[in-house]
């Protein structure tokens, strides 16, 4: 186990060269959901990680809430770094991944929201899960616990695991793989880890459209596919960053899905208003075109 227990606390603590993982966590005015966050990651084992946050509020960043502050000195004496960083002004959701992603040194980053709790076992699952499927990204679709009661089998009817190796698969609007998107609402992967009869410690992988608030990726592979650098070519106010960076990621290395999912949603209103701009409709616009004309000049 790479955290320290409780016993350990006081004593002198060796700070890591290098960890395994490094957990990026995007927040903005939220400090609350942020303790929270704080908490799952600080009941996680293994793999040896670092966290980095970094903050957008208005007015005075997360991490000084009393509760969010008592989680960060928990990280801090159970061996974890911890990095906390105010990043002004605003240029939008991909600038300020790309930023964190900037910060990160390990083989493995996690993009954690700053409104997502993790069960204790869900990094180690996911940090085994990318190794063995050797693919591009794996995630955790967080679950609205509200929901347990509400099952929607017109939304989970297109499940589909991973039978072999996983494989690079292009997603777009319209096109095959697309509307497997309903499969992470409300509490639908929780109805389906029970319906397979899950034993712990087992988990399986399946085809995602995208995934939102808990994705591990192999750094390496984010960075060569462009990672969020497509920031530039957006509006301030935009939504879907993610999906643009994880569909380039797909295309050339693959990604799953993991059952069951260990992420909790903690079901706070999003701050995330302006939803007018998605970012594939402008970047993957843009590369079509670009494509299109490199074609033309070729011919």
């Amino acid at each position: 186990m790479s955290r320290r227990s409780s016993e350990q606390w006081a004593r002198r603590v060796e700070v890591p060269d290098s960890v395994a993982v490094d957990v990026l966590v995007p927040t903005c005015n939220r400090p609350a959901e942020l303790a929270v966050t704080l908490a799952g990651l600080a009941g996680q084992a293994d793999p040896a990680f670092r966290v980095v946050v970094s903050d957008q509020s208005t007015d005075t960043p997360g991490w000084e809430h009393p509760a969010a502050a008592a989680m960060v000195r928990v990280l801090e004496a159970q061996g974890r770094p911890v990095t906390l960083l105010r990043h002004l002004p605003r240029r939008g959701l991909a600038e300020h991944r790309q930023y964190l992603l900037d910060q990160s040194t390990a083989e493995k980053c996690l993009f954690l929201d700053d409104d997502v709790w993790l069960e204790p076992g869900a990094l180690e699952r996911l940090s085994r899960a990318l190794d063995e499927l050797d693919c591009g990204f794996v995630g955790m679709a967080p679950q609205g616990l509200s929901y347990l009661d509400d099952r929607r089998p017109e939304q989970t009817a297109g499940f589909e695991a991973w039978d072999g190796p996983v494989t690079a698969e292009r997603i777009r609007p319209g096109a095959p793989g697309f509307d497997r998107w309903p499969l992470h609402s409300a509490a639908n992967l929780s109805h389906l880890s029970a319906d397979l009869s899950l034993e712990p410690g087992e988990w399986v992988p399946y085809r995602v459209a995208w995934l939102g608030g808990c994705v591990l990726y192999r750094r390496e592979a984010l960075n060569a596919a462009g990672g969020f650098a497509f920031w530039t070519s957006l509006p301030v106010d935009h939504a879907g960053e993610d999906v643009v960076a994880q569909w380039q990621v797909m295309e050339r290395y693959g990604a799953a899905g993991i059952l069951p999912s260990g992420a909790v949603h903690l079901e706070s209103p999003t701050t995330v208003t302006d939803r007018r701009v998605e970012a594939y409709d402008v970047v993957l616009s843009a590369h079509s075109q670009a494509y299109s004309g490199n074609t033309a000049a070729a011919d």
